[in-house]
């Protein structure tokens, strides 16, 4: 049995198939048409042995408690406080700046 968990859809039927198996999502309906979205949870497990033509079960979301929902999670509110030391940046310099060669300062 091949690792999938990870995998897009479109790559997981893809490594199914060349191992000889087949692929069934029962939360997604549509299985046949999913392409960028990413297996979370097979069975059987990665590893176990099963006879060639055997259905390997994937899901694309986490069950209800599973730790699904997560979502994105940036920006953050309220940001974190300001704090810490701060770097003072160093005074731009012209880069054309005429330099005096001949010695003598000027005012």
């Amino acid at each position: 049995m091949p690792r999938l968990v990870g995998l897009m859809a479109v790559d997981a039927r893809e490594t199914a198939q060349a191992q000889g198996l087949l692929v069934n999502a029962p939360d997604r309906q549509d299985f046949h048409r999913t392409v960028v979205d990413y297996v979370v949870r097979q069975y059987p497990q990665p590893g176990a042995e099963v006879p060639r033509d055997s259905v390997v079960y994937v899901w694309f979301d986490f069950g209800p408690g599973d730790g699904g929902g997560g979502g994105i999670r940036e920006p953050r509110l309220p940001k974190p406080p300001r704090g810490g030391l701060q770097r003072e940046l160093d005074e731009p310099h012209d880069p054309y700046a005429v330099r005096c060669t001949t010695g003598f300062s000027s005012p």
